[in-house]
């Protein structure tokens, strides 16, 4: 078979980009293939616009508790044209960084249409046919939006389209306490926006409920109301919705649907060829191989966490699989994650009940409170605390809740794995979007000039021409 590339990469996300950069950054004949907006889920409509936006709130906030530092301001005007253009300003800043400019002169041929895998090796698109011995499926994910009585009929809201809104919500009914239920929930209360939140379970469920309860303390001062129950019916339309749940009727202006992502993996052929697929994805190994040789699926469309840094994490691994051979198995032991609430709520590695399901007994738990911590009661923020979880001397995780709790994660990740040289730093997975990335970007340019060198390169070539020449 005759090959016009040596790897085909099928989404223009965060872990697409990474896979299609980095088998690039080594001199392979990538095509990269996005069909909508370069940058995903996370640019677009994701960690971008929500942090833009968490970001204006937060300075509402401030102005309206700044007399307890001895200053007055007066209270905060709130102008939504103006939060609406610092939204899609800051898109507009990173935008270069995933654009197909920027691809073009890494090496990649990026082609902007719809892909439909047609083979292990062959894909169409825009009329043409490719061919590659390495398939990359990197098609991310969608809202989910539950079968909920009436929901066809009403108008809704999603992290795909809330921050094209014209108009500040009157009230905002949120149905969803995870992540983006609760971070979009305590940004537009701090707004102005009247806020009631609904979920039927445990609000952050996959967080520590400690740490939970110290954040839903908080969003309830602030004047958002919790709802524990499920959304049996909505209807009504624009400005004017009806949410029946727990008994009662709950009505506002906008409903917002914040219960979790599905895996875009359907219509892209890959069921055609044999490709196996659960209910949260692709089925993916340990080294992100589908059950077809030859073809990967990275980040949200496959079976596993959903986050920007792990899909750039997979996106890595599969570069240098590719690239020079060496089989690259994820590891989530330090697994970091971090919900952009204030204070922030911040993960690594097990919690304290992931670790006694495992451990038992053997399990012990360290708790220090910012009340304790001098810088903290400075600046008036020494609301939350961090906990640690260990075996014997050993670190399994750490829960924190407190301001800037995401940036605390980086020394336990190394503590969790072991490794603390520039090079482990500089392969890390660190929470995004953190300060702390700033660290890994240093020590990875460190590393830069050796990891893409001219025998690196070589071996890569030497690799991609015996696929071409025996695939």
């Amino acid at each position: 078979m005759k090959f016009t590339h040596d790897v085909i990469v099928i989404g223009g996300g965060a872990a697409g980009l990474t896979a299609a950069g980095g088998c690039a950054l080594f001199g392979l004949d990538v095509a990269l293939i996005e069909a909508r907006k370069m940058g995903g889920e996370c640019l677009n409509d994701g960690c971008v616009p929500s942090k833009a936006l968490i970001a204006a709130a937060k300075r509402a906030a401030e102005a309206n508790e700044s007399e307890r530092y001895g200053i007055t301001l007066q209270p905060p005007k709130v102008e939504w044209k103006g939060v609406h253009k610092h939204i899609h300003d800051a898109i507009a800043a990173i935008a270069p960084h995933d654009s197909e400019e920027r691809f073009d002169e890494m090496g990649c041929e990026v082609i902007r249409d719809w892909a439909k895998v047609t083979g292990p090796q062959s894909v169409e698109v825009g009329g043409r046919t490719l061919r590659a011995p390495r398939i990359v499926i990197a098609t991310g994910s969608k809202a989910a939006v539950p079968p909920i009585e009436g929901i066809d009929t009403t108008p809704y809201l999603t992290n795909e389209n809330i921050f094209d809104l014209d108009v500040l919500p009157d009230h905002l009914v949120v149905v969803g306490g995870g992540v983006i239920g609760m971070e979009m929930a305590q940004s537009f209360r701090r707004l102005g926006s009247t806020v009631t939140v609904l979920e039927p379970g445990d609000l952050m469920g996959r967080d520590d409920p400690g740490s939970v309860a110290v954040v839903r303390e908080t969003m309830e001062a602030e004047g958002v109301r919790f709802v524990k129950g499920q959304a049996d019916k909505v209807e009504g339309g624009v400005g004017a919705i009806k949410v029946h749940a727990a008994g009662e009727v709950i009505e506002g202006s906008h409903l917002l649907i914040a219960t979790g992502r599905n895996p875009n993996c359907r219509g892209f052929g890959l069921e055609d060829i044999g490709v196996e697929m659960g209910r949260g994805g692709i089925v993916v190994d340990e080294r992100r191989r589908t059950s077809v040789k030859g073809i990967y699926a990275i980040g949200d469309c496959r079976d596993g966490p959903r986050l920007t840094h792990v899909s750039g994490y997979e996106g890595s691994n599969v570069a240098l699989e590719i690239t020079l051979g060496v089989p690259t198995k994820v590891d989530w032991s330090a697994l970091p994650w971090c919900t952009y609430t204030d204070p922030e709520v911040a993960q690594v590695g097990m919690t304290e009940k992931e670790a006694r399901e495992k451990h038992g007994d053997k399990v012990a738990v360290v708790k220090e409170t910012f009340h304790d911590n001098e810088r903290s009661l400075a600046e008036g923020k020494d609301k939350g605390h961090i906990k640690l979880v260990l075996k014997g001397k050993k670190v399994l995780g750490a829960s924190i809740v407190g301001k800037n709790a995401g940036e605390l994660l980086l020394p336990i990740s190394q503590s969790i794995t072991g490794k603390s040289s520039t090079f482990a730093l500089g392969s890390a997975i660190i929470a995004y979007p953190t300060r702390s990335e700033i660290t890994k970007a240093a020590a990875f340019t460190a590393w830069e000039p050796t990891v893409f060198g001219a025998i690196p390169k070589k071996y890569a070539g030497f690799l991609a021409s015996m696929r071409r020449r025996f695939s």
